[in-house]
């Protein structure tokens, strides 16, 4: 178990977590954590023992050199940071990690006890999938919680998904069960085009949190990275007849279901949005 000596007090924190591995679809989920930690300056907080949860020949140790010439060896694992966000009105704890491959019922315990000891107000669990949607189009989130009340609030639906599951899907059981309010956001990645990374899932991913959080996140790269892997996409489905003759089909599909034009209630939420993300930027 994770021991402090010193717990950091931290403002109505709500802890953001994302794992690599079978819920992480185009590396889009863990790339937002990473997103998150890096513009947020995030601090790391704590180490899960990875011998507990890590078969070493599956998600093997990485060796590499840095600058000097020294020789370091990372271990998998699942580490927190904490984010302390100027002006902002909670303090954020990022979970990143691998999906472990053994003992899950004592990982989500961990890390929810971890969240009890530090009145974590929610839990927020980011993940991405294959699905049939075209590149060319904005990237689906499709958010649910597991608290009817937080869902009535926020404007989301329980989930009906049934069949397997990832470490997402369990953590998720385990808030309801141990009375923590949780919110799981899923980015749909086009399956055509399934290596990571994919920045445009995970630029949709951040965007979400932002309006989640009520936190503007500065953007950096994203936007130009989401740009350039569209243009990249496009090239290689005009170089292959078969596969842009499909993305078609699939852009017609989706423009049919997304008929009804943006109310302008809608676009003055997009404003409101891109001002805080500006304002933010600027400081």
């Amino acid at each position: 178990m994770i021991e402090f000596d010193d717990l950091p007090e931290l403002v109505d924190p709500v802890l953001v977590a994302a794992f690599e591995g079978w819920n992480d679809a185009g590396d889009s989920a863990s790339g937002t954590i990473s997103h998150l930690c890096d513009v947020w300056d995030a601090q790391p907080l704590a180490d899960l023992d990875s011998e507990e949860y890590y078969d070493y020949q599956v998600n093997r140790p990485h060796i590499s050199t840095d600058e000097t010439g020294v020789r370091q060896l990372t271990w998998p694992s699942t580490r927190l940071y904490v984010a302390r966000i100027p002006l902002a009105p909670r303090d954020i704890i990022l979970v990143q990690g691998i999906e472990p491959n053994m003992k899950w019922q004592q990982f989500v315990r961990e890390i929810l006890s971890l969240a009890a000891e530090l009145d974590v107000s929610m839990v927020v669990t980011l993940g991405a999938l294959l699905s049939d949607t075209p590149h060319t189009r904005p990237v689906p989130v499709t958010g649910t919680s597991t608290d009817a009340s937080v869902g009535a609030e926020l404007g989301l639906e329980a989930s009906h998904y049934e069949g397997p599951t990832g470490i997402v899907g369990v953590l998720q059981e385990a808030c309801m069960r141990f009375g923590i309010p949780a919110v799981s956001l899923w980015a749909a990645v086009p399956h055509y085009v399934a290596q990571p990374p994919c920045p445009k899932a995970t630029l949709a991913l951040v965007r979400r949190v932002e309006d989640l959080l009520d936190i503007p996140v500065p953007l950096g790269n994203l936007v130009e990275e989401s740009r350039a892997w569209e243009i990249g996409v496009d090239e290689l489905a005009a170089e292959d007849d078969e596969v842009g003759e499909y993305v078609t089909q699939l852009e017609e599909a989706r423009d049919t279901a997304d008929l009804p034009e943006a109310s302008g209630e809608a676009i003055a939420r997009e404003i409101e949005k891109y001002l805080r993300r500006r304002g933010a930027e600027d400081r």
